[in-house]
């Protein structure tokens, strides 16, 4: 596939990749476990050696770029949606998270079909590691718990529970509500939270 500038011996596997559950139960969920995993090892690879931040650093520059977020940025980038095998009982938009399944399942097709060398040009080609300088750090939860266990002496934690068109998270210092937020998925109904408990306890962003 051009798009991807990577072109598959195993022609199967590429569909496989793209194939969702809605589709076949021989889908991209065994792919997407392996590509994950190898997201992972890539992505903090390439900070250890062109990186020369501490581990808490370089932890928060790897969550960046393997996030659903920054995943699904790289999807929308290669304009995979018209390529993506979805069933009849699919209805909709592709969801944020099957955007996200379906480049860590490339990445793990390109893996088993080129090997690690191919996986990594991938990221190169598609990731732009290199501007992480520019990036800006948008994990308000690892933000906020860093803030709260400089400055506060008490436990903290997030309640979520699911709403009519997502979920609602609720901030929590001791028994105390500090903030709420809503999302379309856990993940950022807690990080809206955060973020409002950022701004309320520390008044910055």
């Amino acid at each position: 596939m051009k798009k991807l500038n990577y072109e598959f011996k195993n022609k199967q596997l590429l569909k496989l990749a793209l194939t969702h559950s809605s589709k076949s139960e021989n889908n991209y969920q065994r792919l997407e476990f392996l590509g994950d995993s190898i997201l992972d090892f890539l992505v903090g690879e390439y900070f250890y050696k062109n990186c020369n931040e501490g581990e808490g650093k370089l932890t928060v520059l790897r969550s960046h770029y393997v996030s659903e977020n920054y995943l699904v940025k790289v999807f929308d980038k290669l304009q995979l949606s018209n390529d993506v095998i979805l069933g009849k009982s699919y209805q909709g938009e592709i969801s944020k998270a099957i955007k996200g399944d379906i480049i860590e399942s490339i990445i793990g097709a390109i893996y088993l079909d080129g090997g690690l060398e191919k996986a990594r040009e991938f990221l190169q080609n598609h990731f732009e590691l290199q501007n992480y300088k520019n990036i800006q750090d948008d994990n308000y939860k690892s933000k906020l718990q860093e803030l709260v266990q400089r400055n506060f002496k008490c436990k903290i934690g997030y309640i979520t529970e699911p709403k009519e068109d997502g979920f609602i998270a609720k901030f929590y210092m001791d028994e105390d509500v500090i903030s709420s937020g809503e999302g379309k998925s856990k993940i950022e109904a807690e990080q809206n939270a955060a973020k409002k408990a950022i701004d309320k306890l520390f008044l910055i962003n």
